[in-house]
């Protein structure tokens, strides 16, 4: 039974489900935007916010915390730096999800992950 149980799995075992969470995370830190399933998608929403949400603490262990978590130790100043005017007065939802065409060979339904 799965019941109660929130987290998406992904197909993938936990040590391999970080990762990829935290990979997605950083390159949609870095781009401001990515192309992936909509499963992932909506997966990852929340580490982002989380991460977010940590720069405009922008405290010492708030920023230990990113650097723990996203891969990029420059991609981590810089958003320390450069989100609390940019989301300063937004109170949550810093991502958008737009819907796109299914993937071609296994027709997974695709979205784009972009920052507001």
């Amino acid at each position: 039974m799965r019941h109660r149980c929130r987290v998406p799995q992904l197909g993938r075992p936990a040590d391999q489900r970080k990762a990829l969470l935290r990979a997605l995370t950083t390159e949609l830190l870095r781009h401001g935007q990515i192309k992936t399933t909509l499963v992932r998608a909506k997966a990852v929403r929340p580490e982002v916010d989380w991460i977010i949400g940590l720069a405009k603490d922008g405290s010492l262990a708030a920023r230990r915390q990113a650097l723990g978590y996203v891969y990029d130790k420059d991609l981590v100043q810089a958003l320390f730096n450069e989100v609390p005017e940019r989301y300063g007065q937004r109170a949550g939802g810093y991502t958008r999800i737009l819907r796109t065409l299914p993937r071609r060979g296994d027709n997974a339904p695709m979205a784009i992950l972009e920052l507001v």
